[in-house]
């Protein structure tokens, strides 16, 4: 099994990154198709769904070339090199399984799949190829985050001893996916898996998880999680998540150190607002980042990786280690880990 082969330059705009989409998924047109048009070198050049009509009017309505009949037919196509992956939680790790089967890159909406088994198994298929696999974590590849994680390096506020993080909206729908237990649904999974990233990057380390407190919309659905953890250097955390609770809106990280915190308002789309704040010593200072979109960088780095062989941080490993602690919460919760979708 290996990739669609030696590419011209994206920098050059030589043979563009051919990207096809599985799914009319609602945050696809700015998590990818839209950063697309930016992000030289790169294409949406098709689309397919579970309903054709379904998807003829996406491809309308975003200016994509080519619709295609199925899911199967989308990956097996010659003439598309990656595939976005936004399909339900359960559905990830068979159709990026399925992709990288026709040699193609896959760049995989979070959470990577339905638990930590899946994730090892979709790691393996990917070990010893040439395909990108990334999981969409697109705040990663932001320079705000990058700044936080200069600043903690740098002792901006000491020693770190503890690291929050949130991810609160609303989800009023009771049809939709997110609260489908066959899918693989749940606050932990669609909006917990963040929280629970952001830390680990901080932390530049592995959690323990703690303790984990479940609210439950369904049998074995968490509408809202609040989970502790803690590394082996002692400095613990705690992770906030819902998508139905009277925690309404959050997005914020902060880290606490012997001097100070910092703390960030919106760390995941900085490009609509967002605020960084250092406080030590009895000093206050406020800083702004780029308001240049995540998914733009994120797909740049897909592309650099695909073309020149960059790094990428967000890789196979990594999503196995954040699917090892988000089955851990649910368990703390008393609660089972998601499985794959039959």
């Amino acid at each position: 099994m290996g990739g669609p082969g030696p590419r011209g330059s994206i920098i050059c705009g030589v043979a563009p990154l051919r990207i096809g989409v599985l799914g009319a998924a609602r945050i696809a047109p700015a998590a990818i198709v839209k950063p697309a048009r930016r992000v030289e070198g790169v294409e949406v050049v098709a689309v397919a769904a579970r309903d054709r009509s379904r998807a003829q009017d996406f491809a309308t309505k975003h200016g994509i070339p080519r619709v295609l009949d199925s899911y199967e037919q989308l990956v097996s196509d010659p003439d598309i090199d990656a595939v976005y992956n936004p399909l339900p939680n359960g559905l990830h790790g068979h159709w990026t399984m399925a992709a990288m089967a026709a040699g193609k890159h896959v760049l995989c909406e979070k959470p990577f799949t339905a638990d930590a088994e899946e994730a090892r198994t979709v790691a393996a298929a990917q070990a010893g190829t040439d395909l990108v696999v990334m999981e969409a974590f697109h705040y990663r590849y932001h320079p705000l985050f990058a700044r936080v994680r200069e600043l903690m390096a740098t002792g901006a506020v000491g020693t770190v001893r503890h690291i929050e993080a949130a991810l609160c909206f609303p989800l009023f729908s009771g049809k939709d996916i997110r609260w489908d237990l066959a899918l693989a649904g749940g606050a932990t999974m669609d909006a917990g898996c963040y929280p629970i990233h952001m830390i680990r990057h901080l932390a530049r380390a592995e959690p323990t998880v703690t303790r984990a407190r479940a609210r439950l919309r369904s049998p074995g659905i968490d509408r809202y999680m609040d989970m502790d953890l803690r590394f082996a250097d002692g400095v613990t955390g705690r992770a906030l998540c819902s998508m139905l609770s009277s925690q309404i809106l959050q997005v914020r990280l902060k880290v606490v150190g012997d001097d100070g915190e910092i703390r960030v308002l919106n760390p995941l789309a900085p490009d609509k607002f967002h605020r960084l704040t250092i406080r030590s010593k009895g000093e206050k200072h406020v800083e702004h980042s780029t308001r240049r979109a995540t998914y733009d960088f994120q797909l740049e780095a897909f592309a650099r990786a695909v073309e020149r062989g960059d790094a990428i941080v967000t890789g196979p490993d990594d999503a196995i280690a954040n699917m090892v602690v988000i089955d851990a919460v649910y368990r703390a919760a008393g609660l089972q880990p998601r499985q794959p979708t039959a």
